[in-house]
């Protein structure tokens, strides 16, 4: 499963966003390893203390910062600090589609696979409230999906969400899910 993951990946374009003065970029990384016969990635429930989005579910990442070498340096450096993991458990498998956010971060998502499972999570307190292990499965199942209707430049658009036990998975974490079901889906996962 991994492999072929790693080839539809390494076949897909993902979309980039334009140069923006201003923009921060930052990266963020969907973490996924196999438990119960399942593949899961992981959430966080961002506390109240951050500066921005605040208590919403993000993918574990953040804005990079001048000693990264790279978005792949960024988003393993954001995923140790704010989760525990170690970046030498982390196989980068590919990116997808740069998204930009309302709080003005060009983010480029990328897709890394647990080296193993259980994990033992080491939570930031300043950034994290708790973690969403959720199966890719659920993701996929319509059920779950919930259209979040949102009026831009005049017309209405549906925003894709998804609904985890008591969390919704929304806005720009949810076109980032959206977009990487779409290639998991295309590459017959």
């Amino acid at each position: 499963m991994k492999e072929r993951l790693r080839r539809a990946l390494a076949a897909y374009q993902p979309g980039l966003v334009e140069d923006e003065p201003g923009a921060w970029p930052a990266a963020v990384l969907f973490v996924l390893y196999e438990h119960e016969g399942r593949v899961h990635t992981l959430f966080q429930k961002r506390t109240d203390k951050v500066d921005t989005h605040k208590g919403q579910i993000s993918l574990p990442g953040g804005g990079r910062d001048p000693e990264d070498a790279d978005l792949v340096a960024t988003a393993l450096r954001e995923t140790h600090e704010e989760i525990g993991v170690d970046p030498t458990h982390i196989e980068i498998l590919g990116a997808i589609d740069q998204i930009k956010t309302i709080s003005n971060f060009v983010v480029t998502p990328y897709i890394g696979w647990l080296s193993h499972y259980p994990y033992t999570w080491t939570f930031s307190d300043d950034e994290v409230a708790y973690l969403l292990e959720v199966p890719l499965d659920h993701l996929r199942d319509p059920a779950n999906f919930v259209p979040d209707r949102r009026q831009v430049n005049g017309r209405e658009i549906i925003v894709p969400s998804y609904q985890w036990r008591d969390d919704l998975i929304w806005g720009a974490t949810g076109r980032m899910v959206s977009n990487f079901l779409d290639i998991w889906t295309a590459a017959g996962l």
